[in-house]
């Protein structure tokens, strides 16, 4: 039987409340940028991508995927 291990994001000292929004934001613009500048393989870009499907709701990134894809969101995701 495989073994299943299970992870979460750890402590981020920038993000010290219990609402975790913010963090949640903050690491998904990490991601969109850092895929932007050295491509998804990048060991960096994996861990915002990590952070933030642990910290957002499905919905935000569904929604949010879609506003890039319509190049509307608030940022350039492209840059």
């Amino acid at each position: 039987m495989e073994d299943i291990k299970i992870e979460t994001v750890g402590f981020d000292a920038r993000f010290p409340n219990v609402n975790q929004t913010k963090r949640c934001w903050q690491n998904y613009y990490d991601y969109t940028q850092c895929v932007a500048a050295k491509g998804e393989d990048y060991a960096p870009c994996k861990q915002f991508f990590k952070a933030y499907n642990t910290l957002c709701p499905n919905q935000w990134i569904e929604r949010w995927d879609t506003l890039k894809d319509e190049g509307t969101l608030p940022f350039n995701a492209n840059a």
